[in-house]
């Protein structure tokens, strides 16, 4: 965990400057940056090379919990899984991953106890329904998001914070 709050520290802290400006522009326009006199090659180089360093501490730390590191691991499912989490929690957001990755364990273990009483209500439906709730919910939620929600829960939590910091006066 504290090397997770280190992370998001640098990451917030590199939102603030003017890196993190220079990306701001290029996810909004590339073209408009590039006329400002934004770089693009050198800071999509550095855009990749911080998400590249963020992902190799990831990894490190997957393989320290683990013990090993094999391709098992890294199933196309997992991939699915994590584009969700960002999806859900919010695009270009530090506190978006986080969010997304709540709701989705959430989910998941809302599934996990809810699939034995699924069973024994309904004893007719087939055994193998029950192991194909959980993506097919997974994928609900993800639409539902896509439709509902496109900035994520991080966009609904600061406009819940805004709303709260002017509640008696709305105006």
């Amino acid at each position: 965990m504290v090397i997770v709050v280190i992370c998001i520290f640098l990451a917030r802290n590199i939102s603030r400057t003017r890196v993190g400006r220079a990306f701001i522009a290029i996810r909004d326009n590339d073209l408009a940056a590039e006329v400002m006199g934004v770089n693009l090659f050198y800071y999509k180089l550095l855009a990749f090379f911080i998400g590249c360093f963020l992902a190799g501490i990831a990894g490190s730390l997957l393989a320290h919990w683990t013990g090993s590191i094999s391709t098992d691991n890294f199933s196309f499912m997992n991939s699915i899984l994590y584009v969700g989490m960002i999806i859900i929690g919010g695009l270009g957001t530090t506190l978006g991953p986080i969010l997304g990755v709540t709701l989705i364990q959430l989910l998941q273990v809302g599934v996990t106890k809810l699939t034995p009483a699924l069973q024994t209500a309904f004893p007719a439906m087939p055994s193998g329904f029950a192991t194909g709730i959980a993506p097919m919910l997974f994928g609900l939620v993800i639409i539902l998001f896509l439709i509902f929600e496109p900035r994520g829960l991080a966009h609904r939590w600061n406009l819940f914070k805004a709303s709260y910091r002017l509640w008696p006066f709305s105006y």
